[in-house]
């Protein structure tokens, strides 16, 4: 998820957010995500390839997200507007890290280009640990610009591994 999304979507809750790349949604996912490096390595995907494939999943979630959180706030009786900080947590928790999870095991399952095997990995993990950081402890999520939030270090990967949607600005 890229940090403009998460920055609008909160901009609109009132708050400033540090965004996110993508995670794991569950823990039989981020087993079998973080674990493929035989199906990474079988990928017949470029580093073009691969990063247009990638960033079109976070773009696909991204959306999806935005949605999701319309219709949580709409079935729990809240404008997004005047969220409460617990129901912007409510939401982080469990609608907001649960679909990065599912951006990153999508990532994971293109498999990585040949010799990018340990990148990839990289990214994956890191974005599958604030995933996970987001639904145990969504407070996390809540930071003042410039903070520390719990994706910088997949934002960082992503960015420097040249993907656009995921990990951007």
């Amino acid at each position: 998820m890229s940090k403009r999304l998460i920055a609008a979507f909160f901009g609109v809750l009132a708050i400033a957010l540090v965004g996110a790349g993508c995670g794991s949604g569950s823990d039989s996912d981020s087993d079998s995500s973080s674990g493929g490096s035989d199906e990474t390595s079988a990928s017949a995907l470029t580093k073009p390839e691969f990063i247009k494939a990638a960033d079109a999943i976070c773009e696909e979630g991204n959306e999806a997200i935005e949605g999701e959180v319309k219709a949580f706030a709409k079935e729990n009786g809240f404008e997004i507007e005047e969220a409460t900080k617990p129901q912007q947590e409510e939401v982080i928790s469990e609608v907001v890290a649960p679909a990065i999870g599912e951006q990153a095991a999508g990532i994971s399952e293109l498999g990585a280009p040949s010799g990018e095997e340990e990148e990839v990995e990289a990214i994956v993990e890191a974005v599958e640990a604030g995933a996970e950081e987001g639904e145990e402890d969504p407070e996390s999520f809540l930071v003042e610009n410039g903070s520390e939030g719990p994706f910088n270090e997949a934002n960082e990967l992503a960015d420097e591994f040249g993907l656009k949607v995921c990990g951007g600005e």
